[in-house]
C-alpha cells in the first residue's frame, strides 16, 4: 500500500499523478474504516482528500503553513502529515484530536474547531515570514463576518497569502465551467504573468500615458474575467481570483496550485468538492455525515443506541409551544439538525431562520425581531454562543430584551474536544445584567423551564447537556423565577446541584448514606438569580455546603453561591483548563463530576 509508505509530505513528491490518486483511494478508505469505529466528521473529509493532497504536494511543510476553516476537514491533513499510525486513536481519550490541535503536531499551528478565522490567521503569519501561509475556508466559513474581516484587510495590506475556497455542488453551468477551466489555466502560468510584469514595466517606463493605459488594461481583464468567472466579489476585495476548478481532479489542481503559489500578493483559488466523495452512503446523505457516531460500512447504517437527548426534548417543546404561541420563532447559526430545531423549521419554516455561521449577527438579528414584538429563541451550541459575548450584553442585555438562549452541547461536550466543551457559559453569563440563567436537571424540567423563559420579558438562558435526557420525581411543580426546590432532606450536609449535576448528586446522597452521612440534595434551577432565602437558612442550618457544577469553578454557580453566603463551602467542578477530547462519562469520571467523585469528595471535605 502506498499510505504506509507516506510518512512526512516530502514523501508525496516522489509519486506520479496516477500514484496520488491511488492514495486518495487508500486514504478515503482509511478515513472511512476509524470513523465507522470512532465517529467523527466524514462527509466534509471525504470531500477534501484531493485537495489536501494537492496541498501537500505543492507546499513546503511544515515551513510553509497550512490553516484550515473549522478543520472538520483535515482528517486527511493528519494522516499524510505523520499521524498515520496513530489514526486509529481518533477523538479518543489520550489519542488524536478531531480538528487540527496546536501541540499534537508541528502542522498544525493552530487548534482549529470554529470557523471563519482562518483567512485572519493566516494573514497575520505571512506578514512575519517570508514562507507561503495558506488558508483552507469553506463549509459556511464565508456565512461569517470574521472571514471578510480577514478578507477585506488582506487585500489591502497585499501580502503573499493564498486562500482556498473549499465549496461543494456549487451550481455552475458546464459551458462557464469549461471556460474558466480554460481562462485559469492560461493566467496561472508563469509565462503568462512574467508576461504582464514585462508589459507593466515597459509601458511605465516607455510611454508617455502609460499609467492610462494600464488602468485600461486592467479593466478590460477585470471586465473579461467578470463576464467569465464568478470571482468579481474577491477580485474587489483585492485577490487575484482563479477558478472554480475541480477539487478532485490532481492533473489539473497541483499545477495551477504551483503556478499561483509562485504569484505576489493575496490570491484565491475556488475549487469544487463533493461532500462524502467515494463513500456512497455519506455522497447520499452528507448532512447525516457530516458528524456521525459509529456505522457499518456496508450498509452506512448507524450502530449507536438511540436515545432520546435533551436536544430531541427542547425540539419537541419548541413545535408546541410554538402552536400556541405565534410570536415565537426559532434561529439558529447553521446547526438546525444538531440543535434539533429541524422538525421545527419542517412545520413552521415562516418562523424559522437560518443565520448561517454567524453568532454575533444572530444575536443582533435577534435583538431586532424582539425589538418589534417577536419571541426569538435562539438554538446554539454553548461553546459557539461566546463569539458572541459582546452582542449578548450591547443588544440583548442592555435593551432588556425578551430572547431566549438555548444552549445546547454545555457542560462536557464529549469526543470532539477542546474547542467544544461548552464549560464556560455559566460563568460569563451570570454577571450580565438582565439575563435570567438557568440548567434543567430533567426532561420535565427543560420542557417547564422553556414555557417559563417565553414568558419572562427579558433575556433568559437556559443550557443543557450533550447527553440522555434523564427523569427525576421534582416536588415542586412548574418553574417559579429564582426558586430553587428541596429533592431530598438531610441533617449532616447540604448539596446544591445545578443542572446535569444534581442526578449524580442524588446518587452520591444515597452513597454517602451508606457511609452514615445523611446529605440534603438542592436543585437549585436557577444560576442567577440564586434562591438567596432558602441558600441562607441552608448555611445557618448545615456545617457543610457542597456545590456541584458542569462548569468551569472560576466566576461559575458555585462562586455565585459563595458570593451569596460569604463562607467556606466545597466548590465541585471543573478547573479552569481546556478540558481534552474523550467520551463524556469518561470524562466526567477524570474531573470527580460522576456519582463516585462527588461522594467521595464530600466524605474528604468533612473527615479531614
Amino acid at each position: 500500500m502506498l499510505l504506509e509508505s507516506i510518512n512526512t509530505p516530502q514523501d508525496l513528491k516522489k509519486l506520479s499523478i496516477p500514484q496520488l490518486n491511488a492514495l486518495c483511494a487508500e486514504l478515503r478508505g482509511r478515513i472511512i474504516e476509524v470513523v465507522s469505529k470512532n465517529g467523527g466528521h466524514l462527509a466534509s473529509s471525504l470531500g477534501a482528500v484531493e485537495l489536501i493532497c494537492a496541498l501537500h504536494y505543492s507546499l513546503d511543510l511544515p515551513k510553509d503553513s497550512v490553516l484550515f476553516d473549522v478543520g472538520h476537514q483535515a482528517y486527511a491533513h493528519k494522516i499524510l502529515s505523520g499521524r498515520n499510525d496513530k489514526f486509529d486513536t481518533l477523538r479518543q481519550f489520550g489519542g488524536l484530536s478531531g480538528f487540527p490541535t496546536a501541540g499534537e503536531s508541528l502542522y498544525d499551528p493552530f487548534t482549529a474547531g470554529h470557523s471563519s478565522d482562518a483567512v485572519s490567521l493566516a494573514l497575520g503569519m505571512s506578514v512575519v515570514n517570508n514562507q507561503k501561509a495558506v488558508a483552507v475556508i469553506g463549509d459556511g466559513s464565508l456565512s461569517g463576518g470574521l472571514c471578510f474581516e480577514g478578507l477585506n484587510n488582506a487585500g489591502h495590506l497585499k501580502k503573499d497569502i493564498l486562500v482556498v475556497l473549499n465549496t461543494n455542488e456549487l451550481s455552475i453551468s458546464p459551458a462557464v465551467g469549461a471556460i474558466s477551466v480554460y481562462l485559469n489555466k492560461i493566467i496561472s502560468q508563469p509565462v503568462y504573468n512574467r508576461f504582464m510584469d514585462s508589459l507593466e514595466k515597459f509601458i511605465r517606463g516607455r510611454m508617455p500615458k502609460g499609467k492610462v493605459i494600464l488602468k485600461l488594461a486592467a479593466k478590460f481583464e477585470k471586465e473579461i474575467k467578470g463576464f467569465f468567472v464568478p470571482g468579481m466579489l474577491f477580485e474587489e476585495l483585492g485577490f487575484r481570483y482563479f477558478g472554480p476548478l475541480d477539487g478532485h481532479d490532481l492533473e489539473r489542481l497541483i499545477p495551477t496550485l504551483k503556478n499561483i503559489l509562485s504569484l505576489k500578493g493575496p490570491i484565491l483559488l475556488h475549487v469544487l468538492t463533493k461532500k462524502g466523495k467515494g463513500y456512497l452512503p455519506a455522497e447520499r446523505e452528507p448532512v447525516r455525515f457530516h458528524s456521525v457516531g459509529q456505522f457499518d460500512i456496508a450498509t452506512g447504517r448507524s450502530l449507536s443506541e438511540a436515545k432520546i437527548t435533551y436536544t430531541d426534548i427542547f425540539g419537541s417543546k419548541m413545535i408546541e409551544l410554538a402552536a400556541d404561541n405565534k410570536k415565537i420563532t426559532a434561529i439558529t447559526a447553521a446547526m438546525p439538525d444538531g440543535t434539533g430545531l429541524d422538525k421545527f423549521q419542517a412545520a413552521y419554516p415562516e418562523r424559522f431562520f437560518d443565520t448561517g455561521i454567524a453568532e454575533a449577527h444572530t444575536v443582533c438579528f435577534a435583538a431586532g425581531l424582539a425589538k418589534k414584538g417577536l419571541l426569538p429563541v435562539v438554538a446554539v451550541y454553548s461553546t459557539f454562543l461566546q463569539r458572541a459575548y459582546d452582542q449578548l450584553i450591547e443588544e440583548a442585555a442592555l435593551s432588556n430584551l425578551p430572547i431566549v438562549f438555548c444552549l445546547d452541547r454545555a457542560g462536557i461536550s464529549g469526543e470532539d474536544g477542546v474547542t467544544h466543551q461548552g464549560i464556560f457559559d455559566l460563568a460569563y453569563l451570570r454577571h450580565i445584567p438582565n439575563f435570567t440563567v438557568m440548567a434543567p436537571s430533567s426532561v420535565k424540567e427543560l420542557e417547564g423551564m422553556l414555557e417559563f423563559a417565553v414568558n419572562v420579558r427579558a433575556p433568559c438562558a437556559i443550557r443543557y447537556p450533550k447527553a440522555t435526557a434523564i427523569s427525576i420525581q421534582h416536588p415542586v411543580p412548574g418553574i417559579q423565577m429564582g426558586k430553587a426546590e428541596i429533592l431530598k432532606d438531610g441533617k449532616d450536609a447540604a448539596i446544591i446541584a445545578i443542572g446535569s449535576m444534581v442526578g449524580p448528586s442524588l446518587e452520591a446522597a444515597r452513597i454517602l448514606q451508606s457511609e452514615g452521612i445523611d446529605a440534603c440534595v438542592i436543585n437549585s434551577r436557577f444560576v442567577k438569580p440564586l434562591d438567596k432565602e432558602l441558600f441562607k437558612g441552608l448555611s445557618a442550618k448545615f456545617k457543610y455546603i457542597i456545590t456541584v457544577e458542569e462548569g468551569i469553578l472560576d466566576g461559575g454557580f458555585g462562586s455565585a453561591v459563595l458570593e451569596l453566603l460569604n463562607r467556606p463551602l466545597l466548590r465541585l467542578g471543573l478547573p479552569c483548563e481546556f478540558v481534552v477530547h474523550g467520551k463524556r462519562d469518561l470524562l466526567l469520571e477524570k474531573y470527580g463530576l460522576d456519582a463516585k467523585g462527588i461522594a467521595e469528595a464530600i466524605l474528604k471535605h468533612i473527615r479531614s
